[in-house]
């Protein structure tokens, strides 16, 4: 029998796959088709044991598919523009495409040692420049539908990677890359207008079944729709009186989804980078005070301030609103938990509702006046009914954000308070008769800031004539191509690059200058997936017609890191593309997969910095890709994390071997010393093929709907058990009795057969060589139809039950299949007829195929 040697037999079948061009898509219209992507990676070194499991993952369900009869396309490409290229460029005194494309091939060479299948004529690398020129026609596209915006605002700035952020960027107040405190500047941006998509982005989540919740609802929470009412504040003067004109200028508009509380505001809030804040206190004994809190606000990232649990800090600016509903005079204060990127950076305080207002309140020794309460409030008895104010402050420990009775709130008194209360309509409609107010909605959700001011990203196709103003590079001029001659070492940038900076308009022609801003490589990623069903076109970045054979996305693996970032992004490419008219579907992709992290055998995160990575050829050299393969799908469904533990991989390497001399002996091609005893009886003979019948049917239709849901760790166990079964039979039953019997011997090659197949797409080296060399077939296995298989066939005679009296199991029966429910209740009673003795027996309940579980008293 010829041993099983991962090392001899996987480099010759890689080599024979590329040969043949195995994983070329056919685009077979006649089949069904099946789109399986992994998230592409970044090329910033060799792959790590995170990428195995991603990549392992997807070539399972790709090959899986195959077998299944669809048309599959399963692609490989790079994300490969981005900071780490350029400062490891700069690092090296060298280039970053350089850097880049060295580690692709790394990489690939990785991938090709895993077997990955993967279709490599379709390759789409996003620093190449016949992939990047369409992401500039994208943004042309965009920029001709209102899409693309380019104005001042403050924005996240990362002092380490001398570059804007994106707020999905900004994690906790720092950089997502390199962990820098982020701060605030006013600068001339590129943004494209995802805003314009928020109800529809919110909307289609419902479309997306097969996406895990947790991600749809970080989604939604991002996206963050908020139903309210923006209402009009009277500015008083200097003075502090109010204009003799309501509908004067001095007016300042809040964003609230709570105005059945307005007759509890006691302060109004400005943010920091509210515009107009400074002509409030300019020349005035506040200004300092003021701007103190601005200046140290602008080092803190808007997230990180909006958090509640941060200490909140603010000054008074010396003016005053007058509050719509009653007429009060309210301080104007300007407080650093107050945002700009969400509602109109204007607040009305309410501290009695809200606990941020409420922390204020107390450290700044503002009123809290109590307007909704509970009816187990003590001051409930007190105000219940009051309408009139009589109670300005109270002594609570926390905020009171509950729904509540109204109180000391005018004709409202009484009414029910709470976010979708009568009291908030109530409101808002005698606002909007007054013109002091309206319903709207409102969205966390902000543009996308796309601006980078880095070399290494896709140029934006702008230029920027001092005659014709800000004018789009001409379509036929794509792409604007990156200069190779810059020299970053030196500190030279797109924007001292004259060569790059200096043009010619193309509406007037004459001199220019190009836009020096790169594009956030989100951009990149955010179509590529479109590409890869037409990676070769020249004329447009895809044929609408093949996007629509095999778009959306059937499977999609990835992490969970990417829930907002890139999905949200795609989601939006693809909304925006089909308004094109280039695509007639609305998301990109319908199944989702967020894989687990690969902890270290401590249950640490692997990192290079803690030095805990496990490298995956070190493991390939040890037990061969197939082994690495199987361990990573078997230790942990794939949603989970998995923890490395090397016993564990030294385990499925035993069950691999065993499994190959398995199938060496179904097929006779067993050394004359057979593997397995033999010479049990002839009815246990029998009883073991039986069995091995049962499980034959059984576990293919285990694995078909394990692989359908991604539990591939319990169709690996389900494959045991079948080889179990096998080995069962080859122990009980002779190599010459197997021999005299026909079916027997038919029967030993189907198993070996179908036992091959189930692992094709687990381990396919190892598959492979069985189905050629062993089994002496023709053609790869992995273009062999799946396996069939008869639920009937598969059904057993007999099945074991656990007796349980009052939930514990007194013993275990052996009943027919088919048994009559009566039937077995009396087996189950007989069973435990001593524990019985003396009891009463209120009930037996019988679980088909697991128990009898019999209630005493």
């Amino acid at each position: 029998m010829k041993p099983y040697n991962p090392h001899e037999i996987e480099p010759r079948w890689q080599t024979q796959w590329a040969d043949e061009d195995l994983y070329r898509v056919t685009e077979d219209a006649s089949k069904p088709k099946k789109y399986v992507l992994e998230m592409f990676p970044y090329p910033s070194g060799d792959i790590h044991m995170g990428h195995v499991r991603n990549y392992t993952i997807g070539d399972v369900v790709a090959r899986f598919s195959k077998m299944r009869g669809f048309d599959v396309l399963h692609p490989m490409g790079w994300d490969a523009f981005g900071l780490p290229a350029e400062n490891a460029a700069i690092k090296r005194n060298s280039h970053p495409a350089t850097w880049t494309h060295a580690n692709i091939d790394t990489q690939k060479a990785s991938f090709k040692r895993m077997g990955f299948s993967y279709d490599w004529d379709r390759t789409v690398v996003a620093c190449d420049p016949e992939y990047y020129r369409w992401g500039q026609w994208i943004f042309l596209q965009m920029w001709k539908r209102g899409l693309v915006e380019r104005r001042n605002s403050p924005v996240n700035w990362c002092s380490h990677c001398e570059t804007v952020l994106a707020n999905e960027q900004v994690i906790e107040g720092k950089c997502w890359r390199c962990d820098n405190e982020v701060e605030k500047r006013d600068l001339t941006q590129w943004y494209l207008k995802i805003t314009d998509y928020a109800q529809e982005l919110l909307d289609d989540l419902d479309q997306l079944d097969g996406w895990p919740d947790r991600v749809k609802q970080m989604q939604a929470n991002w996206i963050g729709r908020s139903e309210g009412a923006e209402i009009d504040f009277l500015l008083c003067d200097r003075t502090g009186n109010a204009p003799a004109d309501p509908m004067a200028d001095d007016t300042i508009t809040v964003f609230t989804t709570r105005p059945d509380t307005l007759f509890g505001c006691s302060f109004f809030l400005l943010a920091p980078e509210y515009q107009g804040l400074m002509e409030l206190v300019e020349g005035t004994e506040y200004e300092a005070a003021v701007c103190e809190v601005v200046e140290a606000a602008s080092k803190v990232s808007a997230v990180e301030r909006a958090q509640g649990d941060r200490e909140k800090h603010g000054a008074f600016t010396g003016r005053y609103m007058v509050n719509p509903v009653n007429g009060e005079k309210v301080p104007v204060w300007v407080a650093d938990y107050i945002v700009s990127d969400y509602g109109t950076g204007a607040v009305m305080a309410v501290p009695c509702g809200d606990q941020r207002d409420f922390e204020f309140a107390r450290k700044y020794d503002l009123p809290i006046i109590p307007i909704i309460l509970g009816d187990e409030d003590p001051l409930y008895a007190q105000l219940n009914g009051v309408q009139e104010r009589c109670v300005t402050t109270v002594d609570w420990d926390h905020a009171y954000d509950a729904e509540g009775t109204l109180v000391q709130s005018g004709k409202y008194t009484g009414m029910t308070g709470g976010k979708h209360s009568p009291a908030v309509d109530a409101i808002i409609d005698d606002l909007a008769a007054e013109g002091k107010g309206k319903k709207t909605v409102q969205f966390r959700l902000r543009d996308w800031l796309i601006s980078r001011q880095r070399y290494w990203g896709n140029p934006i196709p702008a230029v920027h004539c001092p005659t014709c103003g800000l004018v789009p590079v001409p379509e036929s001029d794509l792409p604007v191509r990156l200069p190779e001659d810059i020299d970053l070492a030196a500190g030279e940038t797109l924007a001292t690059h004259e060569a790059f900076v200096n043009t010619t308009c193309p509406v007037c022609g004459g001199p220019a200058k190009r836009e020096t801003d790169t594009m956030d490589t989100f951009t990149c990623s955010s179509w590529y997936y479109l590409r890869y069903t037409d990676p070769h076109n020249e004329e447009l970045p895809f044929a609408p017609e093949k996007a629509n054979r095999w778009m959306p996305v059937d499977q999609y693996i990835g992490g969970i890191e990417h829930a907002i970032l890139h999905l949200l992004y795609s989601r939006f490419y693809t909304k925006a593309l089909r308004d094109m008219g280039m695509l007639d579907f609305d998301e990109p992709f319908m199944n989702l997969l967020t894989q687990g992290m690969v902890l270290d055998e401590h249950g640490d995160v692997m990192s290079k910095s803690k030095g805990n990575v496990i490298s995956p050829e070190e493991m390939i050299a040890g037990y061969g890709a197939d082994a690495v393969r199987a361990y990573i799908l078997f230790m942990a469904p794939p949603d989970k994390e998995l923890q490395w533990n090397e016993d564990g991989l030294a385990g499925i390497y035993k069950f691999m071997n065993r499994a190959w001399r398995m199938v060496c002996d179904l097929a006779g091609a067993a050394d004359e010393e057979t593997l397995f005893q033999a010479g049990a009886s002839e009815s246990e003979g029998e009883q073991a093929l039986k069995q091995l019948v049962r499980e034959r049917h059984r576990v293919v239709g285990k694995v078909v709907d394990d692989f359908a849901r991604n539990n591939f760790n319990t169709a690996i166990a389900a494959i045991m058990e079948l080889t179990n079964a096998a080995s069962d039979y080859l122990r009980k039953c002779s190599a010459e009795e197997r021999a005299a019997c026909t079916f027997s011997r038919d029967f030993d090659r189907e198993v070996a057969e179908v036992i091959v197949k189930l692992m094709a797409p687990i381990a396919p080296h190892w598959a492979e060589e069985l189905w050629q060399d062993v089994l002496g077939h023709t053609g790869s296995v992995h273009v062999q139809p799946w396996p069939e298989f008869d639920p009937e066939q598969a059904k057993a005679d007999e099945v074991e039950l656990a007796v349980q009296v009052n939930g514990k199991v007194k013993a275990k029966i052996v009943v027919a299949a088919d048994a009559a429910e009566d039937d077995v209740k009396a087996a189950g009673l007989a069973s435990v007829e001593a524990a019985l003795e003396g009891k009463d027996v209120k009930k037996v309940v019988v679980v088909p195929g697991r128990l009898v579980n019999i209630v005493v008293k």
